[in-house]
């Protein structure tokens, strides 16, 4: 069976060293995205998991051993030969169906980015024609992931939006999912203050009423994060509420306050984690081991629960 194999700059893959015309055998059980040599039926399916650079190594290969799979689009092997190194312009042929592209899965004519179906795209994943940005189904966006026409933003479902994740139309802020808000992650329309979706809001990010503080979900808050109502402290649940109370961490009591939480090395490690469970465990195997000390490190670490929540495996020495 032959398959292809897309390697670092310097013939190395998750810290194995091949090399072409070299056969390599694994003992043992294989499974996909943990144990076994890799490799894509087709040249594109590479690049769902590895980056599109043309300084990385692409290799036609063949399969001698028995084989593992996860979603029918990368596999794994226990016995593999590295046949042939590809040009990048043979990869540019095999990875594209129109003419004169630089990306790749392209079904277009001279787009310049990634799995176009229109013409004259610069961006990637564009369905429509002359997008500037990426994963665009309308057309002449600058932004990404844009759904409707002549956006700017990014990840917008509508029309004319100038900010971030919109869904309506003619937004000038972020995260808008009405029409014509001026502020940030708005739910209703004309708010203007951010992510408010109940009304007469000062705060922002609140789903109630009356709220003065930030990110409530309850009403009369003056405090932040609060679920109750009239809290003037922080993070509560209940009514009345001065103080701000402890967190629990994998289902039991720490000394940590969510400010703590925030603070930490592990919360800025953990914020940039995929919400996909299956991108989430490849983010984590590409942190540094010190990275992943510190998130293990945290209060009443369990790795099943840890996995259970995230996704991720933690591989046991």
């Amino acid at each position: 069976m032959k398959g292809y194999k897309v390697f670092n700059p310097d013939w190395t893959c998750r810290g194995f060293q091949y090399k072409v015309g070299e056969t390599y055998h694994m003992e043992g059980e294989i499974e996909c995205c943990y144990r076994g040599f890799h490799f894509s039926k087709k040249p594109l399916g590479c690049f769902r998991y590895y980056t599109f650079d043309p300084r990385n190594k692409v290799a036609e290969v063949e399969i001698l051993g028995e084989i593992s799979t996860r979603d029918n689009n990368i596999y794994c092997t226990n016995a593999i030969k590295i046949m042939k190194k590809l040009s990048w312009e043979e990869v540019l042929e095999l990875v594209n169906v129109g003419v004169g592209n630089t990306g790749y899965d392209n079904t277009g004519n001279h787009n310049s980015g990634n799995y176009n179906s229109g013409e004259n795209n610069s961006g990637n994943y564009n369905s429509g024609s002359s997008n500037h940005g990426n994963y665009n189904v309308g057309s002449h966006n600058i932004g990404d992931r844009n759904t409707g026409n002549y956006n700017s933003g990014d990840f917008n479902c509508g029309d004319w939006n100038s900010g971030n994740w919109n869904s309506g139309s003619h937004n000038l802020g972020d995260y808008n999912s009405g029409d014509h808000n001026s502020g940030n992650r708005n739910s209703g329309n004309y708010n203007s203050g951010k992510q408010n979706y109940g009304l007469y809001n000062s705060g922002d990010h609140n789903s109630g009423d009356g709220n003065s503080g930030y990110w409530n979900r309850g009403n009369h808050n003056s405090g932040n994060f609060n679920c109750g109502d009239w809290n003037s402290g922080d993070f509560n649940s209940g009514i009345f509420n001065t103080e701000s109370p402890k967190v629990t961490m994998f289902d039991a009591p720490t000394d940590w306050t969510f400010d703590d939480w925030v603070e930490s090395i592990a919360y800025r490690i953990m914020s940039c984690a995929p919400f996909d469970h299956y991108e989430c465990q490849q983010w984590w195997n590409h942190l540094r081991d010190e990275e992943r000390e510190t998130v293990a490190s945290l209060p009443n670490f369990d790795a099943t629960k840890f996995e259970i929540c995230t996704g991720i495996r933690i591989k046991q020495n």
